[in-house]
């Protein structure tokens, strides 16, 4: 595999609120007689909530291949653009294995927002339940179930790095990422989101730049930091 010189990482923070309550399955192996049918991924050792960085960069992934696509239906990993191979990784690139210039962080429940979910009445820790039924289409019967939700309005620190190895490829990247983030605000993270879950915005994201060259790393893209939170 070769490995590219790396000239600079550029720290990408900001905050992602939930429109809309959220669901990322977590465990329900151990799960208790008339407890939540489907219950939410969460930390160990605090028990809150978490958006595993895996889920992020799925998304944001497969939204990427779709709306940089040359071809009207994508068959095969292998017809992604080198593009998206080189932000996301690939196994398959023209150079054999690429590694991804993009690193997620799981995404924690912001310090201030914690705060207000304490004080709420909430059925779980952090989270609500929400009752839903699931229709048999062919007989009509429902069949109610239970699904855990964090909860709408809860905000998360968002962190990614940037890993610079190309210098003229910095700015159509950043560009890039912040188109994807767009079209991400107009779809949705998690399950049922076809159903009105997992709703997100974006906002306060900075940009911070740890160079290990003398190259000039000039950063031209402007993320829409306008939203109120």
């Amino acid at each position: 595999m070769a490995t590219s010189k790396l000239y600079a990482k550029i720290l990408i923070e900001g905050k992602l609120k939930l429109l809309t309550g959220l669901h990322i399955s977590g465990s329900n192996e151990f799960a208790a007689i008339g407890a939540v049918d489907a219950v939410v991924i969460r930390e160990p050792y605090t028990y809150q909530p978490i958006i595993p960085g895996s889920s992020i960069k799925g998304k944001m992934r497969y939204l990427a291949a779709r709306i940089d696509a040359t071809n009207k239906v994508i068959t095969d990993i292998s017809e992604e653009s080198e593009k998206i191979k080189r932000l996301f990784g690939s196994t398959k690139g023209e150079s054999g294995i690429i590694l991804s210039r993009f690193q997620y962080y799981d995404l924690k429940i912001n310090e201030e927002s914690l705060k207000k979910l304490k004080k709420l009445d909430l059925d779980l820790p952090y989270t609500e339940v929400k009752f839903e039924n699931t229709i048999t289409r062919t007989t009509g019967n429902a069949t109610p179930r239970q699904l855990e939700r964090v909860p709408a309005g809860t905000i998360f620190d968002f962190k990614l790095v940037y890993n610079v190895e190309d210098l003229k490829e910095v700015n159509t990247d950043l560009e890039f990422l912040k188109q994807i983030i767009g079209v991400l605000e107009h779809d949705y993270i998690g399950g049922h989101g076809t159903r009105g879950y997992g709703k997100v915005c974006f906002a306060d994201i900075s940009l911070s730049v740890k160079n290990y060259c003398d190259e000039d790393i000039k950063i031209k893209v402007e993320f829409d930091n306008e939203k109120v939170m």
